[in-house]
């Protein structure tokens, strides 16, 4: 089984093979990040800005839906400054859906 981790402000306890976390610690998570035998994936738009706010992303896999809402989380909504990508890759699915890989370029 693949370790899960969950981040929750508001959970007490989540199911097995998980480990809750209450608080997004960047040392932590590095810690998680070289321990771990692959990526970690993260999803939720509060927590992506938690991660991108401490430079905790390395590449981003975007899947564009087609499909348009009215109403949603923004994925960076407390972005204040510019932040590079470099497109790595695209993928089209059978239903439509976009993948668009790109790394962040750090200065």
């Amino acid at each position: 089984d693949v370790p899960k981790f969950v981040f929750s402000r508001t959970l007490e306890s989540v199911g097995p093979n998980a480990t809750l976390l209450h608080e997004v610690d960047p040392e932590q998570v590095r810690g998680l990040r070289d321990a771990a035998s692959g990526d970690l994936a993260v999803g939720g738009a509060n927590l992506l800005e938690s991660f991108r706010q401490a430079d905790l992303i390395d590449e981003y896999r975007i899947y564009v839906h087609p499909l348009i809402l009215g109403r949603g989380s923004p994925f960076f909504r407390d972005a204040e400054e510019r932040q590079r990508l470099r497109l790595l890759e695209t993928r089209t699915f059978g239903n439509g859906v976009v993948m668009l890989r790109y790394e962040t370029v750090r200065a």
